[in-house]
């Protein structure tokens, strides 16, 4: 929800010299004045799928005239569990606007076809099957490599214990100054506890997480950009699509479960051509992503901790079948 706002703030600078007119459809929010918005007629609607979805089956909204569709993160809309939405907001589009799926066939000068673009950090097999359902002779324009840290971010992973995270990351604090820094853990709790231990200890800090409200949000996020606070501490769901192009460091206190949602989390740094530094917190109860992380700082020709490169957890990845044969014996004639 944070991301849709940030889009639709550049969305009405962008329209500022147009007759374009721009609305939000997001959850946490009144329908019914959506709603009203979208009768009185708009150009382009920003919006999170179910919300979006909710006010297509109140009739609020009809896509019959819809000729561009971006899907921006698509595999964290995927992965956070919305692909039955996308694929019904999809669906709710008239079939007659795509284009034909043979590329032999000649298309009809006279009707408009839809455009529909899809940004991904990763690819992952739901993204590609949503590629393949809804998008016609695609081209694919790749910005480095998919799944892959970006050029301007510097990796550092530190092998660490639960005990000692919090001084480590007072340390890590210290040592930046006032700049932005974003840091990320896996659970509200764990986002009010690492808050709770900041604030005591005298940093400009706020919070981002599901427990709050959409204005709660938008106070926190606004208060991060002013330099109100220079510290974010925020879960998954609520820091995705953070765009604040002057964040110099992100911290993952905690180490997702994935290495996707990991790719994720240090792009919030080395953004609009700014270096920025990733460091994370690893503990021994991270080795479900051992092989991967080991694997992706090695394609990064990033600095892999001895530990992590000497655990057997980072040589082989889980439920995959080990690589070593079985030892064979002959028998003496």
């Amino acid at each position: 929800m944070v991301a849709v706002q940030q889009i639709e703030e550049e969305t009405v600078k962008l329209a500022k010299y147009t007759d374009f007119k721009v609305t939000s459809v997001v959850g946490g929010q009144s329908i019914e004045e959506q709603g009203s918005k979208l009768r009185r007629g708009c150009e382009i609607v920003i919006a999170t799928p179910g919300r979006l979805l909710d006010c297509i089956e109140r009739h609020y909204c009809v896509l019959n005239q819809c000729n561009y569709v971006v899907l921006d993160e698509a595999d964290r809309m995927i992965d956070l569990g919305f692909e039955p939405q996308v694929q019904a907001v999809l669906d709710a589009m008239p079939h007659a606007t795509l284009k034909p799926e043979d590329e032999n066939t000649e298309l009809d000068q006279k009707r408009t076809y839809r455009t529909t673009y899809m940004f991904s950090a990763t690819m992952p097999p739901a993204v590609e099957r949503l590629a393949r359902k809804y998008l016609r002779r695609p081209i694919v324009v790749n910005i480095g490599r998919a799944g892959m840290a970006g050029e301007n971010v510097t990796q550092r992973v530190i092998m660490i214990k639960e005990n000692e995270k919090a001084h480590r990351l007072s340390s890590e604090l210290d040592m930046i100054h006032e700049k932005k820094v974003i840091v990320f853990v896996n659970t509200k709790r764990q986002c009010d506890n690492v808050y709770a231990h900041l604030e005591d200890a005298g940093y400009h800090c706020t919070v981002l997480h599901g427990g709050r409200t959409q204005d709660q949000r938008e106070i926190s996020i606004k208060g991060f950009k002013e330099d109100t606070y220079n510290v974010l501490i925020a879960t998954d769901v609520a820091g995705r699509g953070i765009d604040v192009p002057d964040v110099a460091l992100v911290i993952n206190y905690d180490m997702p479960n994935n290495i996707e949602a990991y790719t994720h989390r240090i792009g919030r740094t080395g953004r609009a051509g700014r270096k920025g530094t990733a460091i994370t917190f690893l503990t021994g109860g991270d080795s479900e992503v051992f092989y991967d992380l080991k694997r992706l700082l090695e394609e990064s020709k990033a600095v892999v901790p001895p530990e992590l490169a000497r655990s057997e957890a980072a040589k082989q990845k889980p439920g995959g079948v080990s690589q070593k044969r079985d030892s064979i014996q002959y028998a003496k004639k």
